[in-house]
């Protein structure tokens, strides 16, 4: 038995390979490029989110499945959502675990996130979904992290009044793999910092590991599109600049504590002074 992980090169993915690794697990990359070297794999399996034959092969005998939907044009990501789907109800693996990436699964607001969440509830297979706010990743691009270092000054479009319970990849994978085995655990896990914080409490944390001052500036979601879509493209920049504006009529991103996986797993996330250490920063 294995366990095939989604994005297996990519940020998500990386930590869930390395973290089953650690754990002695089978791990079979899932990747575009059938010759990557995915450390921590025993096996690497070019399979494409667009064809659901290659999938349905790749999820055929699996003890457990890792799976998010990338960034790219909502259009693909329904394509892709249903290609998983289609996938899971012919090769019946025997768990699948599903990261929303912070995409909503709400069916009343709809997408490619929540087809999948709902599609995973009604194919009769043992599955999970994680379900994290924001990214501390996002506050490694380019022009956030090179502002912080260069300026003193963290620029990202919330208000400073916004708690978030911010989460990291290596958060994800350690839920990933909980859930992997918790197969009492099902539904919706989520998983992030609470209670949530603010922007000028993440400049704090930067603050104290750079050792300068750092501050939180808010910036508009059209100042963050642009410095995006350099590096993922226009379209999909232009979605989650879209979000992020329709994030700021909300009152906060904070996890609800009885579906945390503090509660549920025992699987408490770090702190941004923990993660910072962790990524070396």
């Amino acid at each position: 038995m294995t366990y095939a992980i989604h994005g297996a090169t990519g940020a998500q993915g990386t930590p869930v390979v390395a973290a089953l690794a650690a754990a002695g697990r089978t791990v079979t990359a899932l990747t575009r490029n059938p010759d990557a070297v995915v450390p921590g794999a025993q096996h690497v399996v070019a399979a494409g989110y667009s064809s659901a034959a290659d999938l349905t092969d790749a999820y055929r005998g699996a003890e457990g499945i890792f799976v998010h939907l990338p960034v790219a044009s909502e259009e693909d990501r329904q394509t892709y959502a249903h290609n998983i789907l289609t996938a899971v109800r012919e090769a019946r693996p025997d768990r699948v675990v599903f990261s929303t990436s912070g995409f909503p699964i709400d069916p009343a607001i709809g997408g490619a996130a929540a087809n999948l969440a709902a599609g995973l509830a009604d194919s009769g297979v043992s599955h999970a979904v994680i379900a994290p706010e924001l990214y501390l990743e996002n506050l490694l691009m380019p022009h956030v992290i090179g502002s912080v270092r260069e300026r003193g000054v963290l620029p990202y479009p919330i208000r400073a009044d916004f708690p978030v319970s911010w989460a990291s990849h290596l958060d994800i994978a350690d839920a990933a793999v909980a859930l992997l085995d918790r197969t009492d655990v099902t539904g919706v896990v989520s998983v992030g910092q609470y209670p949530a914080i603010t922007g000028p409490d993440l400049a704090e944390a930067f603050g104290a590991r750079l050792g300068r001052d750092v501050v939180f500036d808010q910036i508009t979601a059209e100042e963050f599109r642009t410095s995006m879509a350099p590096l993922i493209g226009d379209g999909p920049a232009a979605d989650i600049a879209g979000a992020y504006q329709a994030m700021n009529a909300m009152p906060g991103r904070s996890i609800a504590p009885e579906t945390s996986a503090q509660k549920l797993l025992g699987v408490t996330p770090r702190t941004t002074s923990q993660w910072l250490a962790d990524i070396g920063l």
